[in-house]
């Protein structure tokens, strides 16, 4: 493995990927994108050269086995997640998967068995934005006084039948997709786990996905989290916290603009309109490369991950209650 720096194949010609995550990766003082595979080898390689990456594979086998690869990078369907990320992290790769990790909690429960010397992590970039972090500083100073609720919303619209989001077999729909976002969400800033959680789901009648529901899910002690996503819906994203002294929002929470200041509000509630509330502005950043960078720096042996297998395991088990709930229409309890 390189010391200095670490050494990238990307999985697959995945549109997140292309447009977004390569890019970012490049972008990491202490990375380097050196391979793209693809099943389709023509397609490798001509997202190889768009990007300027100098090898390209036409299997995801021949990617694993090339040993100037540290690390993998799999933003494939859904339902190629696990297998994916166990056959790279078998042949030694370390792994940053793309979310939701799994299409049950069981099924992530096999990342178990990713070797210990093999760094894992599911892709959430949203915890390395320095907006997640200034937020979370702001609930343990107490300015906010006690946590007592997240209000959070996530949602867009996509009727493209071809899309992997619309198919339901391969772990499609908006609780899957962004919904994950908001119980991040609720894990991040209550720094715990709910307890139980209902949902109200709606489906569409061809793709059989979820594509609206609103969920409530129970902390304990007095806090709640409760969220809407939609696939078919008007464009929109919010987090707010609520306190017994204030409120907190984060403007942009989840598709934060890369390279583009963001911004935080603090609230006490008078005036009630938020005219007087006070504005943070964060640096610019991208959230992709802090991810990465983050990442690397673990694989390097400099600073360990607060996240891995467990915490992509827990995430799943939020979500398998959330679809029980749906099944029975009551209160379902978030296994331990």
């Amino acid at each position: 493995m390189s010391t200095h720096k670490i050494r990238w194949g990307i999985l697959s010609t995945a549109n997140i990927g292309m447009e977004k995550v390569t890019p970012a990766i490049q972008a990491s003082p202490s990375s380097e994108v050196v391979a793209i595979g693809s099943r389709d080898a023509a397609k490798a390689r001509a997202a190889a050269d768009r990007l300027g990456i100098a090898k390209a594979y036409g299997s995801y086998e021949e990617l694993f086995a090339d040993p100037d690869i540290d690390a993998i990078y799999n933003p494939l369907p859904n339902h190629l997640h696990v297998p994916m990320t166990l056959a790279a992290a078998r042949a030694g790769k370390h792994v940053l998967c793309e979310k939701p990790i799994a299409l049950s909690a069981s099924e992530a429960e096999q990342l178990r068995d990713i070797p210990k010397d093999v760094v894992f992590m599911e892709a959430f970039m949203v915890r390395f934005h320095p907006q997640w972090h200034r937020a979370r500083e702001i609930i343990r100073a107490g300015e906010l006084g006690e946590i007592r609720a997240i209000n959070a919303v996530f949602t867009y619209h996509n009727v493209d039948p071809g899309n992997v989001r619309n198919q339901a077999d391969i772990g499609g729909g908006g609780i899957m997709d962004i919904g994950c976002y908001p119980i991040t969400a609720g894990r991040f800033f209550f720094e715990g786990e709910p307890e139980r959680v209902v949902s109200l789901v709606e489906r569409d009648p061809n793709f059989g996905t979820d594509r609206l529901a609103s969920v409530l899910a129970d902390f304990g002690t007095g806090r709640q989290l409760s969220f809407t996503c939609s696939t078919q819906a008007a464009p929109h994203q919010r987090v707010q916290i609520f306190g017994t002294k204030a409120k907190a929002e984060i403007i942009i929470p989840f598709n934060a603009p890369a390279n583009e200041r963001t911004a935080i509000t603090v609230d006490i509630g008078s005036p009630v309109d938020g005219s007087l509330a006070r504005r943070e502005i964060l640096p610019a950043c991208d959230q992709y490369t802090e991810q990465a960078e983050a990442f690397t720096q673990a694989v390097l042996g400099k600073t360990p991950l607060p996240y891995g297998v467990e915490d992509a395991i827990a995430s799943m088990r939020v979500i398998d209650a959330i679809f029980e709930s749906e099944k029975t229409g009551a209160w379902a309890r978030v296994a331990r």
